[in-house]
C-alpha cells in the first residue's frame, strides 16, 4: 500500500527542484517537454525503475486532454486581441489551406512508406499529426523577442486546429472500423460532425465565458467573492468549457480556445491575476503529461521503433508541414525566414498523444502500428523543436527588428 507514496514523492521532490530554477533553464536551449519527459524516462521502468505509475490509455488520455485544455484557455485569454485582428489572415491561411494540404501530404506519405495501412488508416494517420501544440510551442508564442503578429497567428492557429481535426479523425475511424457497416454516407457524416463539434464547441465556450464575466462582475460589486478564490474561476471556467463541450458532442478544444478568447476580451483588469493560477495548473499538469510519456510511451517508441517510422516522423515535422505554409502563404507577401520561422515551429504534442490513444483503443487492424508512428514523431518534435526553440527565436526576433530599422 505505500508504494505509490515513493513515486508521488519522487515525483513532488522533482517539481520542487525545478521549480526552484525554471527561469533559469526558460532561457536555456532545454524545454519543459524534453525535461520532464527526460526525467521519467530516466526515473521509470527504462531507467532506474523508481517510479512506476500504473500508466493507462485512459489516465493518459485523461490528464493530456485536461492539459491542452487549461492551456489553450489561459493561451487564448492572453491573446492581443487588437493584433490579431490586423493579422488574420495568416492563421486562418494556415488553417483554411495549410491543414488540408498537411492532411493530404501526410496521407500519400502514409500510403507509400506504409502500403499495408488501408487508406483510411493512412489518413487516420495524418489527421492525427496534422494539429500543432500550443503547449509545445509556448517558449515561442510567449518570447518577446518574436514579433506579436507572428507569435498570437501561431497561438490561434495551435488553438483552433486541433478541434478541427477531431471530426475528421471521427470520421476517418467509422470508415475505417471494421464492424462499421454504413459507410455510403461519408460526407453527411463528415458534415455533422463539423457542425456539431465546432458549432457546439464554440457556443459552450463563448456562452460560458459571458455567463462567468457577467456573474464574477455581479458578485465583485456586492463583495461576495474572496480575493484568493478569484483565482480558481480561471480554472474552474477552462475545465467546465472542456467537459460540457465533450458531453454534448462538441469539441471541448474549440470550447476552451473560444471560451478563453472571449473571458480575456471582457476582462478589462486584474486579468493576469486572475489567470496565473490556471496558468500554473496547465503548467503543472504539463509535467505531468510529459513525465508519463517518458516513462511510459518513450521506451514504448524505443523498443518498436522501425525506419519507415523514423522516416515518417522525419517528413511530419519538415516536408509534409513547412512546404504547406509556404503554399498557403502565397501572395500575402510573407517573407521567405518568416515563412519557414512559421512552417518550422508546428511542433505535435498533446493533441497527438490524445489523438493516439484515441485509435489504440479502437483496435483498428493497424492501431498499434499508427499509435508509434505517432509516438516517435511527437518524440521527435518534443526533441528538434525543444532544443531550437529558445535560439531560433532569439534569432528570428533580431532579425525581425533590423528588418523593420528597430533598435
Amino acid at each position: 500500500m505505500i508504494e505509490p507514496y515513493s513515486d508521488w514523492a519522487i515525483l513532488a521532490i522533482f517539481v520542487f527542484l525545478y521549480s526552484l530554477i525554471a527561469g533559469r533553464l526558460s532561457k536555456t536551449w532545454l524545454s519543459d517537454a524534453i525535461i520532464f519527459s527526460g526525467f521519467g524516462l530516466l526515473f521509470g521502468a527504462f531507467g532506474l525503475n523508481l517510479i512506476q505509475f500504473n500508466v493507462t490509455s485512459e489516465n493518459l488520455k485523461t490528464i493530456a486532454e485536461l492539459t491542452l485544455a487549461s492551456i489553450l484557455f489561459t493561451d487564448a485569454a492572453n491573446a492581443n486581441l487588437s493584433i490579431l485582428r490586423n493579422s488574420l489572415r495568416l492563421p486562418w491561411r494556415l488553417l483554411a489551406v495549410g491543414l488540408p494540404l498537411t492532411i493530404g501530404l501526410g496521407f500519400i506519405a502514409g500510403q507509400f512508406l506504409f502500403p499495408q495501412f488501408s487508406p483510411a488508416e493512412a489518413g487516420i494517420l495524418a489527421v492525427m499529426l496534422a494539429p500543432t501544440d500550443a503547449a509545445l510551442g509556448k517558449a515561442v508564442v510567449t518570447n518577446p523577442q518574436v514579433p506579436d503578429n507572428i507569435r498570437e497567428d501561431l497561438n490561434v492557429e495551435s488553438g483552433l486546429n486541433d478541434g478541427i481535426c477531431v471530426p475528421l479523425l471521427f470520421t476517418l475511424l467509422a470508415i475505417a472500423n471494421p464492424d462499421q457497416t454504413d459507410t455510403n454516407n461519408t460526407a453527411s457524416l463528415l458534415f455533422n460532425l463539423f457542425t456539431q463539434q465546432i458549432g457546439i464547441g464554440a457556443l459552450i465556450g463563448a456562452s460560458f465565458a459571458v455567463i462567468g464575466v457577467q456573474l464574477r462582475s455581479f458578485c465583485l460589486q456586492r463583495d461576495w467573492i474572496a480575493a484568493d478564490w478569484q483565482p480558481i474561476l480561471a480554472i474552474a471556467l477552462a475545465i467546465a468549457c472542456f467537459a460540457s463541450a465533450q458531453h454534448l458532442g462538441g469539441s471541448g478544444f474549440i470550447a476552451c480556445f473560444v471560451g478563453g478568447l472571449t473571458f480575456g476580451r471582457m476582462v478589462k483588469t486584474e486579468k493576469e491575476d486572475l489567470l496565473i493560477a490556471a496558468e500554473a495548473t496547465g503548467d503543472a499538469l504539463s509535467l505531468i503529461t510529459w513525465v508519463m510519456f517518458g516513462a511510459s510511451v518513450v521506451p514504448f517508441v524505443i523498443n518498436e521503433l522501425t525506419w519507415s517510422a523514423f522516416v515518417y516522423a522525419v517528413l511530419s515535422l519538415t516536408v509534409i508541414r513547412i512546404l504547406p505554409v509556404f503554399l498557403a502563404v502565397l501572395g500575402m507577401g510573407l517573407d521567405r525566414w518568416s515563412t519557414l520561422f512559421v512552417g518550422w515551429f508546428g511542433p505535435r504534442g498533446l493533441a497527438s498523444i490524445v489523438f493516439a490513444v484515441i485509435v489504440l483503443d479502437e483496435k483498428l487492424p493497424h492501431s498499434r502500428d499508427i499509435a508509434i508512428i505517432a509516438s516517435c514523431t511527437i518524440l521527435l518534435s518534443v526533441l528538434a523543436h525543444g532544443f531550437s526553440a529558445t535560439p531560433l527565436a532569439n534569432w528570428y526576433g533580431q532579425w525581425s527588428r533590423r528588418q523593420n530599422h528597430q533598435p
